[in-house]
Parts: C-alpha cells; sequence; structure tokens
C-alpha cells in the first residue's frame, strides 16, 4: 500500500490528532492503489437515500460526482460502537533508548482508527490500564469527545513514559471492561501480551467475559519482533532487566537465542490458536512494520459486523 509513514517526522508535530490524520490520509490513499479499494472510505459520512424520506439532508454535491443520492448521516446514526484498550504497563515502554516504543506505537495506532471511526460516523470510547484501569470511557461520536480522547492519550502517553514502574493486571482490567461495557461493542485490545504464562487460563477466561457479552474481540499483539522474538541482538555481553520487576540477567545473547526463538513462537502461537478457538481475531503488530496492517485488519472486521 502506501510508503511507510515516517512517525519521527509526524510525531515533531507534537500533536495526536494531526499525527492520526495523516497516518488515514496515507492509509487511504493506499487503499485506492490495492485491491482492498472498495472499502467506502470517503462516503463513510453519508448513507444512501431512501425514497421517501425528507430529501432535507441530500447532500447534492456528491450527487453531481455520482448521480446518486446519498444523504448526511448525525451523531444519533451510529453504526458500531468500539472499545479501545491499552495495556499501559512498563513492559510496553519497550525499547527504552529508541523513538518509538510498544506503547507509543499503540497510543499512535489507537489515535489513527479514532480518526477513522470519527469518518464513519461510529461510537469510540478508551479504556487505558497498567495494574488498574486508569482511565474508562463511554463509547461516543461527539467531536467534543473526540478531542477528549486525543488528549488522555497525549496525556497518558507522556505519564506513563515518565512515571514509575507499572506492572499488569490485564485480567481483571478485561474482566472490568466487559461489566462496564453494556452495549454490543467492537473491543480492540493493544497488549505484548508478556503476562505470567501460568495465569493464561484466566486470561482467556477474561476474554470470553467480553465474548458472552456480546462483544466482538481483536488483539493487536504489539511487539517488537526484531528484538524480542527474533532477538536479533549483538553478539556481546547484555545485562537484561524485567521492566515490570526490575529483576536482571547477565546473558551472552547468542548462547540463548535458538532456545528462547522456540520458546516465544510457541507461547505466543498457542495464544494465537487459544484465540481462533474464542473466535477472537489474533493479529501481530509489529512496531516496525507501520500502521497499515493495523488499520486494514480494523476495517476487515468492521466489514463482517455491519
Amino acid at each position: 500500500m502506501n510508503e511507510q509513514i515516517n512517525r519521527e517526522k509526524l510525531a515533531s508535530f507534537g500533536n495526536i490528532e494531526l499525527l492520526a490524520k495523516q497516518v488515514v490520509e496515507g492509509f487511504i490513499t493506499g487503499l485506492h492503489k490495492s485491491p482492498f479499494h472498495g472499502f467506502s472510505v470517503e462516503f463513510a459520512e453519508h448513507r444512501l437515500y431512501n425514497q421517501g424520506e425528507s430529501t432535507r439532508h441530500i447532500d447534492w454535491k456528491l450527487y453531481g460526482r455520482t448521480e446518486k443520492l446519498f444523504t448526511k448521516k448525525y451523531e444519533e446514526e451510529t453504526n458500531l460502537r468500539c472499545q479501545i484498550v491499552i495495556d499501559c504497563s512498563s513492559s510496553m515502554l519497550f525499547p527504552m533508548n529508541e523513538e518509538h516504543t510498544k506503547l507509543s506505537f499503540s497510543v499512535y495506532a489507537a489515535a489513527s482508527i479514532i480518526e477513522l471511526l470519527k469518518r464513519q460516523r461510529d461510537a469510540v470510547g478508551l479504556s487505558l490500564f497498567t495494574d488498574k484501569l486508569d482511565l474508562h470511557t463511554e463509547a461516543k461520536s461527539s467531536q467534543r469527545h473526540h478531542l477528549y480522547l486525543y488528549s488522555e492519550l497525549e496525556k497518558h502517553l507522556k505519564q506513563y513514559t515518565t512515571s514509575k514502574i507499572k506492572t499488569t493486571s490485564t485480567i481483571q482490567t478485561l474482566h472490568d471492561i466487559a461489566e462496564l461495557s453494556k452495549r454490543r461493542s467492537m473491543v480492540i485490545i493493544f497488549s505484548d501480551l508478556l503476562d505470567d504464562p501460568e495465569r493464561q487460563d484466566e486470561f482467556f477466561q477474561a476474554l470470553q467475559h467480553l465474548k458472552h457479552n456480546k462483544h466482538e474481540v481483536i488483539v493487536f499483539h504489539t511487539i517488537d519482533k526484531k528484538n524480542e522474538v527474533d532477538f536479533e541482538l549483538e553478539n556481546r555481553p547484555y545485562n537484561l532487566i524485567d521492566m515490570e520487576t526490575g529483576e536482571s540477567m547477565k546473558i551472552q545473547p547468542n548462547q540463548f537465542k535458538e532456545e528462547y526463538q522456540k520458546s516465544i513462537n510457541q507461547y505466543f502461537k498457542t495464544i494465537a490458536l487459544k484465540c481462533a478457538d474464542y473466535k477472537i481475531d489474533f493479529m501481530p503488530a509489529d512496531i516496525r512494520s507501520g500502521y497499515d496492517d493495523v488499520l486494514l485488519n480494523f476495517l476487515l472486521k468492521r466489514q463482517k459486523m455491519r
């Protein structure tokens, strides 16, 4: 699709809303040049005119271009409710010495999804969590609400980056969101899934809670594939520090690389297979690959829910 967004350049704007608009515009341009150009992104703020209804809201300029009657859609005509959930625990601050982390990737991707939802006149809510649910908003579609979400994303991104160590409480958070989200929604989760492997069954019980409440669930597995999966570290001694516990381990990467790759790939493969069993969309999201795959998978899921 489109060329990879230069995130360093975009981040220099210092405004998440503007960044999201730039990402989405580039993504839509790419869609038009791809096999997925059929997505109704441009006319998402309209619906086909139904014979017999008032002509008051017909978009005559659009009629002049398409020779089809469309009426403008308003806030009360929301098609979809979406709850975006972001893991903001300390492990999401990796890689610490680089400009973009798993957390910043998740925030920018979430902001871009909000921009797409805004164009679709869909309602969106935001949930941010660490060892507790730090923010949870209802899903709304007003301009004021969108501005509030962008400001919260900016504020919390800075706050979490400079805050003390935060552990993860994904399981309880998902149960809380399932209880708080009363109406059927698409729940989009950004997390590196680096939780206690011994509690994997509890994690899927929490996901099942969302499914039981009729929500559709997408898990974007946010990962730095180069370092965290492929383990492409220089062949020199490292002192690896657990970002959530502070525990450290001195290693020589080449001595553990093969065993590590086997274990980590098996761990994430197990999660992916269980997600398939629960009819949950599991999407790897490499922070070094840009946002196109995230936005495309979101649109594909949205099309299925229409």
